[in-house]
């Protein structure tokens, strides 16, 4: 069986087809500092409302993709921004 490392090594950005990194804990609580303050974005412009319980970051660190519930939600619209104005130390 493989393991969760192995498992996230086979994942890839669903538009550039990139390899994915798992975000470290700083980004993860940034992201939901953003999430609480109501000015986070995805991709299609809708307000991220949920904490992410983790993320996956594309390897130009453009993009990062949530995890919720353990699951990827590996959808172009559902990306993340990583430069946008909620995000101060990124912007």
């Amino acid at each position: 069986m493989q393991s969760i490392r192995e498992i996230i090594d086979l994942l890839a950005c669903p538009e550039t087809h990139t390899p994915l990194a798992v975000a470290d804990d700083e980004l993860v609580a940034e992201l939901n500092e953003a999430v609480r303050a109501g000015t986070l974005v995805d991709r299609a412009g809708n307000k991220v409302t949920e904490p992410l319980q983790g993320a996956l970051v594309r390897d130009d660190g453009c993009i990062a993709y949530p995890v919720r519930e353990s699951i990827p939600v590996l959808l172009i619209p559902a990306g993340i921004p990583l430069d946008q104005p909620a995000l101060r130390d990124r912007a």
